[in-house]
């Protein structure tokens, strides 16, 4: 598949207020269950991510005829319907903590507006994919001892063969 570079994205989404609700395996799981969705229905193609305590990482490009607007709003929805789920099910007083009683919304678990930048050169690309498959070995984090070790990453298909099916390969 040959994508065009205006089509590309690094984007940043981060959870409100940077709470650390993607601690737990099952809420990345969520996260996860929403990639495969938006790239079986052709919305997206994804070549890097990570899923970090807070906040999560995407490189990607959005398909015709989604707006990457489009894109980011179904997997925020779906994210957040499925985080309420779980939440209210299991654990209702984390659920609290993100009580926003809006006037759209009773419950905000993504900050508004992800940052999403084009990436308009391969170096852009490249140094993306470096960045997100970093992210989990950062000092700040230092969630596993090398990036092709954290799970949550598609850093792991470096060892990992195939493990998130739902990747897309960059030619470039």
């Amino acid at each position: 598949m040959h994508v065009k570079y205006p089509e590309l994205y690094f984007t940043t989404a981060s959870i409100l207020d940077w709470k650390s609700l993607l601690f737990d395996d099952v809420m990345k799981d969520i996260i996860i269950n929403s990639f495969r969705f938006l790239v079986r229905e052709k919305r997206c193609a994804i070549y890097a991510f990570v899923i970090m305590p807070n906040h999560i990482h995407i490189v990607w490009s959005i398909e015709e005829p989604y707006l990457l607007s489009q894109v980011q709003a179904a997997f925020t929805s779906f994210t957040a319907h499925a985080f309420q789920k779980k939440l209210r099910a299991e654990t209702p007083n984390i659920l609290e903590m993100f009580r926003v009683d809006k006037s759209d919304r009773e419950y905000q678990f993504w900050q508004r507006d992800p940052k999403s930048i084009a990436i308009v050169k391969e170096q852009m690309f490249y140094r993306a994919v470096n960045y997100v498959h970093r992210n989990p070995v950062a000092k700040r984090w230092i969630l596993a001892p090398a990036p092709e070790l954290y799970k949550y990453s598609s850093g792991y298909n470096i060892t990992h063969t195939g493990y998130w099916d739902f990747l897309s390969e960059f030619w470039g």
